[in-house]
């Protein structure tokens, strides 16, 4: 009876040292899996960052290039000012 119990011993540590390693293969599946998705995270956080300083410049680009349209309307309207006050009046309103 002695043998058997050891033997029983034996059995059950060999059942958690087995899935002890398959408990390790998961999780070392699982933190590759991870990995990959966090690399492929930071690849698009910095595609998106890319985008974001290019549509920001894009932006300055528009803003500016209103301002420069609307000095020349402005212009536009003093010069017609001079010639017919009342009518720029009427168009500003």
């Amino acid at each position: 009876m002695v043998g058997l119990t050891g033997l029983e011993k034996f059995s059950h540590l060999e059942d958690k040292i087995y899935r002890t390693i398959e408990l390790t293969k998961t999780l070392r599946q699982e933190k590759e899996s991870l990995e990959r998705e966090v690399a492929a995270m930071r690849r698009e956080l910095g595609m998106l960052l890319e985008e974001k300083d290019r549509l920001e410049t894009q932006v300055e680009r528009l803003l500016a290039e209103r301002d420069t349209i609307r000095m020349k309307v402005e212009a536009m309207l003093d010069a017609i000012a001079v010639l017919d006050p009342e009518m720029v009046e009427a168009m500003r309103r």
